[in-house]
């Protein structure tokens, strides 16, 4: 397996990586274009962002990404970990686990001092997941407020 940064002629693969996720995930919904318009918009802007994919006989197979902002209460850079998925057949195999300590890797060797993320409050198997690689529960609780028109 190899863990390598997403290019362009990754985009497929990634969408339908990504409408798994938003098909198990309460708060999304699958939206190929818009996924394929942000994961893009990733790719082609490393300040905004990384996607790390997991590739098994050059099919990938898993996919996180980071996205990168300022915390002010640090002064330094920070990660959103905004998405992290692995297909079906490859769950169970270390594809997650590699693909999370990549993740760290790239984002202390750009200068985050922490990383955040939101799972669901039900999904249990993912918090434990996270948990088991250092990440802890926060005293903080999320609100979204939707633009949209």
């Amino acid at each position: 397996m190899q863990i390598t940064p997403a290019t362009t002629s990754d985009l497929p693969a990634l969408c339908e990586l990504l409408d798994l996720l938003f098909s198990q995930e309460a708060d999304f919904k699958p939206d190929r274009e818009a996924q394929r318009r942000g994961l893009a918009r990733i790719i082609n802007n490393p300040e905004v962002g990384l996607i790390v994919v997991a590739r098994r006989d050059n099919q990938v197979v898993g996919m996180v990404n980071l996205l990168y902002t300022v915390s002010t209460a640090l002064g330094e850079r920070v990660a959103l970990l905004e998405d992290m998925v692995v297909s079906p057949n490859s769950r169970g195999a270390g594809v997650g686990s590699r693909l999370l300590e990549q993740a760290i890797q790239f984002a202390r060797f750009n200068g985050c001092k922490r990383i955040t993320l939101l799972t669901d409050r039900t999904n249990e198997s993912a918090q434990r997941f996270y948990q088991k690689h250092g990440f802890s529960f926060s005293a903080m609780i999320p609100l979204r407020l939707a633009l949209s028109e």
